[in-house]
């Protein structure tokens, strides 16, 4: 099977990465088609491109533009690169040849699935969220089937095209934390009956987390160790910020914070497994994973996400019983840090339903994906 995965962001980049893993125990041709630069006007390289090229995945970056939720000074300038998302998709296409396409949603992912559905090539649509992207939504018309990952999608796509798969989980190799980060970072050591946060913005990193953790980390420090991934904005250089933080830190504050731009896809799961605690977004793959990991955490729903998308994933989440909410209109470093240390104080609640909350998610779903995959590419034939 020749197959193509758009995927458009740095959301859609794991469940993509949790199937070519799968895929990768058989012989499958697969091209990955994403985007370069993480947003418009920041020559922050993605997250996926990075990932991708670690993993020895075939990568073919296009640059397309979307409508954007605001007006900005890039807005039209995004509308105008539409043309060209839809020109470099056909000839990407056309050399690759592929058996079937699969659409994970977002701006990138939308002129790749109308150019093969437009050039005869079947598409399949993989949603990962509680309801449905709009680009999802409109390419399912376009598809032969569509996947989703929770019942409560199923009314956005026509029944006869829709299967439940679930949302697929990155193969995890879960190693100790020393081997994964590094020497600098003292698993083994003094500290190791400290609680473990693991802070993250997700691929791109959060600016407004990483001010909140800024103005309370040494507070932090004097409790918990802390893995902190801050992204690689440009605009923003929070990493270069909280690394010159860091050096003025006393010994034992140094010792207990590791601070990072990116942490590799493969190696996430080795930080969540040993994680006391996470503070986090709410994508739904991040909810997906904490799921998957009974893991207590604080989610800060990105405020401007697609029709409240990621509130409504936190939600979830918390109703779950592994997790709290703070909204970012009321975050803060005194609020992010009190809400921490309640949370600490109540772990063991939390983690009462740690079992339960599993049952949300599925190993087999990369699996069942790759099903309709091939069952599509072989009525194609």
């Amino acid at each position: 099977m020749r197959l193509l995965i758009a995927v458009g962001g740095g959301g859609h980049f794991a469940p993509a990465l949790a199937l070519i893993q799968s895929l990768r125990k058989k012989r499958n041709l697969v091209l990955l088609v994403g985007r370069k630069y993480s947003m418009e006007g920041d020559k922050a390289i993605s997250f996926e491109y990075q990932s991708a090229k670690r993993n020895k995945i075939n990568f073919k970056p296009i640059v397309s533009g979307r409508v954007q939720r605001k007006f900005t000074r890039y807005t039209i300038l995004s509308i105008l690169k539409l043309p060209h998302g839809f020109i470099q998709s056909y000839f990407i296409i056309r050399k690759f040849k592929p058996n079937v396409v699969l659409s994970f949603g977002g701006y990138i992912s939308f002129p790749v699935a109308v150019c093969s559905f437009l050039m005869g090539i079947p598409v399949v649509v993989h949603e990962q969220t509680l309801e449905a992207g709009l680009s999802n939504r409109i390419v399912s018309f376009m598809a032969r089937k569509v996947c989703i990952s929770w019942k409560s999608s199923r009314k956005f796509f026509k029944k006869e095209k829709t299967i439940l798969t679930g949302n697929p989980i990155r193969n995890f190799k879960i190693k100790s934390l020393r081997t994964v980060l590094g020497s600098n970072f003292l698993e083994e050591s003094q500290y190791k009956d400290f609680p473990l946060l693991y802070i993250t913005g997700g691929s791109l990193g959060s600016h407004a987390i990483n001010e909140a953790v800024e103005g309370c980390i040494e507070e932090l420090l004097e409790k918990c160790r802390v893995i902190h991934q801050t992204g690689d904005s440009q605009k923003y250089k929070d990493y270069d910020k909280l690394s010159n933080l860091r050096t003025e830190l006393r010994q034992d504050k140094k010792d207990k914070y590791y601070i990072t731009k990116f942490i590799d896809s493969s190696y996430v799961g080795s930080v969540l497994e040993k994680a006391d605690l996470v503070i986090t977004r709410s994508g739904i793959n991040t909810i997906t994973e904490l799921l998957y990991f009974g893991k207590p955490a604080i989610t800060i729903p990105l405020p401007f996400a697609q029709k409240d998308e990621q509130v409504k994933n936190a939600n979830f989440f918390k109703k779950t019983g592994l997790g709290e909410i703070i909204l970012q209109k009321d975050l803060s470093s005194y609020i992010l840090k009190n809400k921490i240390f309640e949370m600490l104080a109540n772990k063991q609640t939390y983690l009462n339903s740690a079992a339960s909350a599993r049952k949300f998610t599925s190993s087999d779903s990369a699996q069942n994906i790759i099903d309709v995959l091939e069952g599509v590419a072989s009525n194609a034939l």
